[in-house]
């Protein structure tokens, strides 16, 4: 919605610039998305008056024009037809900036000789203005006009581009939008005058109007205006309808199109001699009836749309677009016009199945209220009488079968303070609401009752009224305080929301794509993660579900995950690398449940794809095990890997990751039971971390030291341990002595060369100083004290 500063100036008186306007307009609601400033770059050009005219010495398409603009008087050539003398017109001096009539483009207007004359000025269209595209005719001002007074402070203007929701038709008007700009700014709303002067001719005498149906219908309004003239409006309603998008016609068009923008009330005038049988009739259509729109397209229609019939034929598409066969003419001398209320839901229909929106079907399918027609068709019959030099006949034909009563609505003395914890007078809440229209119907301690009124079919209830009071005082004036209310989640650092985005660029640049799925699944989903189908906990099941499928919140994240692998592999995408990092609910009793912020990782298919220069291998728990490591290298973390007994994961392929004694999550394969319950038949590896615990323990920065530049030394020992002792255990005890930098594990035994019950770790030990060049001694002497360590701590001694 386009809405002109001056124009909205009739109707309320603000001072406030435009910005200002905009500003406090989106701080109510609604959103005012640009605001477009027409004649900003009309700098060297003003209103001037034609004091000659003659023609060019050497072109006969072409005159030499005199203008006076009280400071200069100038002569420049002009090849429009119009132009006359006496006529206000806009003229450029040499120097001002216009758009090019052929190029478009923004040019700077300099002296030239055209067919040897010199021409130092323009006279201008619209298009060379950037009012429009019509470049036919120089643009003629009004007589009114103050001569040598500058174009852009008598033309310029400050359009608001309004940006609305589709429940507040009442913004589709100028009127609508001035009323809450004088609610904003503690100003009157101006409305126009609808007294209209009339014969006494009665028009029942002249016309019968007949709604088949009036849940189609609910209201019709029409006036009749004798001996219009039809031409040109004038041109302040010329400008107003331009500014608004809208093209000029004639005076009876654009004062209908006029009217619609000022109240958003569609309106259409048919030519009275036209209409046969002296009758109006809505209804539907019939089937395969042909109808040619004022466009002069010839369209079939279906029972789904509404007409508008006289005696004989189908006049007019309601709400939608009017018939070439009543169209206003220059052989016009009588007009009806017709003001009605249509069902939103039919013209939506309708003009959906025409292919056809316009202005008014625009409006008609936000729901307009059946009080409005009456104001809208009042006011354009009484600028029908003072503009086309008719008079209207007496009284307005109102059909209007079942009233709608107004709404009415009981705002209790503490709803304002209930739903906002704001303190708002009483006698504010009152002013406010009241300059927006809304009426004081009853009033006592306890509550205030307020008609609605007919324009405000989005106030339902008093959280309503509440909403009104509070975005004309301002949103921006709403106290900031602390929230309060019960935190039923366990405290955690308040940057959680920045290190889920950290763990988030971690998991993508491990080659894993993310995934978000529904917090809502259904029982028997989550059963099946479990061998047994036995559920260790009772989800939580919610109270309205949308589907049987999504009543319960989940648990885990794994049903979720494996429904996408298993679909994946259907598409025969074997390698499947994801994960998701979201909350799960544990139910806790009474109490809210434990909203646990979950990051899960699963991994299938080929850890290696086929290449010439290895084999295909498969995904197995160390591929797992490895992103574990890389995850918590990554956040400063060191964890050790303990046996774990999920019956959900394969048995002695799984782990808990452990940290400082705490479990934080696990790491394993999904037992194959499951994996077949979800139609999956590879083997699936998962990684479940608690992200909140995660961080607790992460280094928001991690320390690098420097690459020692002295060499380093290895030695390979073979280690004899007992079939039950993890390596793990044998890698803290090596990570205590720092002279050794690195330790990897390059092969494990178990066979006849060692004993029973015994295990070997060939470990390749590196050693290395920051500061100086190790010498053998010291690397012998940490050696002894390393096996001694191993040999008390684990009973490790050196294979022979």
């Amino acid at each position: 919605m386009r809405v002109p500063l001056k124009w909205l100036s009739e109707y309320v008186a603000c001072h406030w610039p435009a910005e200002r306007i905009a500003e406090r307009l989106t701080l109510a609601g609604i959103e005012v998305g640009a605001v477009e400033r027409v004649g900003e770059s009309w700098d060297g050009v003003d209103v001037g008056l034609v004091v000659d005219v003659q023609p060019h010495p050497n072109a006969d398409r072409l005159r030499l024009v005199t203008v006076d603009i009280g400071s200069l008087t100038s002569t420049v050539v002009c090849g429009a037809p119009n132009v006359a003398v006496g006529q206000k017109v806009a003229f450029a001096r040499v120097g001002a900036q216009l758009v090019d009539g052929h190029s478009g483009n923004l040019v700077t207007l300099k002296p030239a000789k055209i067919r040897g004359v010199l021409s130092e000025g323009m006279v201008c269209s619209e298009k060379e203005l950037g009012l429009s595209d019509d470049h036919s005719a120089t643009l003629e001002l009004p007589s009114d006009a103050p001569m040598g007074m500058r174009l852009s402070d008598y033309l310029g203007d400050a359009i608001l581009h309004l940006e609305l929701t589709p429940n507040r038709p009442d913004l589709l008007s100028v009127i609508g939008v001035a009323r809450e700009v004088a609610a904003l700014c503690g100003s009157n709303l101006l409305p126009p005058q609808t007294v209209i002067e009339s014969s006494d001719e009665s028009i029942e005498e002249l016309i019968k109007i007949t709604i088949e149906d009036s849940e189609d219908c609910p209201r019709y309004c029409s006036t009749i205006v004798r001996g219009i003239t039809l031409r040109p409006s004038p041109s302040w309603m010329q400008a107003r309808l331009k500014a608004c998008g809208i093209r000029p016609i004639s005076n009876v068009v654009d004062i209908t199109n006029f009217v619609m923008l000022e109240y958003g009330q569609p309106l259409h005038a048919f030519d009275f001699d036209a209409i046969a049988g002296r009758e109006i009739v809505v209804r539907r259509a019939r089937v395969d009836e042909m109808f040619r729109t004022l466009d002069d397209v010839e369209r079939n229609l279906s029972p789904k749309v509404l007409m508008i019939a006289d005696g004989e034929r189908a006049i007019g598409i309601a709400g939608i677009m009017g018939g070439s066969n009543t169209e206003v003419s220059e052989k016009t001398s009588t007009v009806l016009l017709e003001a009605a209320n249509f069902n939103q839901a039919v013209i939506r229909r309708g003009s959906s199945l025409l292919g056809l929106r316009t202005e008014a079907s625009l409006r008609f399918d936000k729901g307009l209220h059946p009080d409005l027609a009456l104001e809208a068709v009042q006011r354009a019959t009484k600028l029908l009488a003072d503009m086309c030099g008719g008079s209207a006949v007496g009284g307005v034909y109102d059909s209007y079968p079942l009233p709608v009563p107004l709404r009415e609505i009981p705002l209790p003395s503490n709803e304002v303070k209930r739903l906002t914890g704001m303190e708002v007078t009483a006698e504010y809440i009152r002013s406010t609401l009241e300059s927006l229209g809304f009426e004081v119907t009853a009033s006592d301690e306890q509550a205030t009752s307020y008609r609605v009124p007919y324009w405000r079919g989005d106030v339902t209830g008093s959280a309503d009224l509440v909403e009104d009071v509070i975005r004309v005082l301002g949103y921006d004036n709403i106290p900031v305080g602390t929230p309060q209310f019960t935190i039923a989640t366990v405290s955690v650092p308040a940057d959680l929301w920045e290190f889920k985005a950290r763990l988030r660029h971690l998991m993508v640049s491990a080659g894993f794509q993310e995934l978000l799925t529904y917090s809502l699944c259904s029982r028997d989903r989550l059963a099946l993660l479990f061998p047994d189908r036995l559920l260790p906990t009772e989800p939580l099941w919610i109270a309205n579900p949308m589907t049987k499928d999504l009543e319960y919140l989940r648990t885990s994240l794994r049903a979720s995950l494996l429904e996408v692998i298993a679909r994946n592999l259907r598409r025969e995408h074997s390698l499947v690398r994801i994960f998701e990092l979201s909350r799960i609910y544990i139910p806790r009793g009474e109490e809210l449940p434990d909203e646990r912020e979950t990051l899960c990782v699963m991994l299938c298919g080929s850890a290696h794809p086929v290449s010439w220069l290895h084999t295909e291998r498969e995904m197995d728990f160390y591929d797992a095990k490895g992103i574990v490591e890389f995850v918590l290298t990554k956040c400063g973390v060191t964890a050790s890997f303990c046996p774990g007994e999920e019956t959900s994961l394969f048995p002695g392929r799984q782990a808990d990751i452990v940290v400082d004694g705490k479990k934080i999550g696990v790491v394993g394969q999904i037992h194959p039971a499951v994996a077949r319950a979800f139609e999956i038949d590879s083997e699936v590896f998962v990684i479940e971390i608690d992200a909140a615990e995660l961080m607790v323990l992460s280094c928001d920065i991690i320390e690098y030291q420097p690459l020692s530049r002295f060499p380093s030394s290895e030695r390979d020992v073979a280690i004899v341990v007992d079939e039950n002792v993890q390596y793990a255990q044998v890698a803290d005890i090596i990570a205590d002595f720092g002279l050794v930098a690195r330790a990897l594990l390059f092969d494990v035994y178990v066979g006849e060369q060692v004993p029973a019950g015994k295990k070997s770790f060939a470990v390749r030990l590196v050693f290395q100083a920051p500061d100086r060049t190790l010498t053998d001694t010291e690397i012998n002497d940490v050696l002894q004290k390393l096996l001694a360590r191993l040999a008390s701590a684990v009973g490790g001694v050196l294979r022979s």
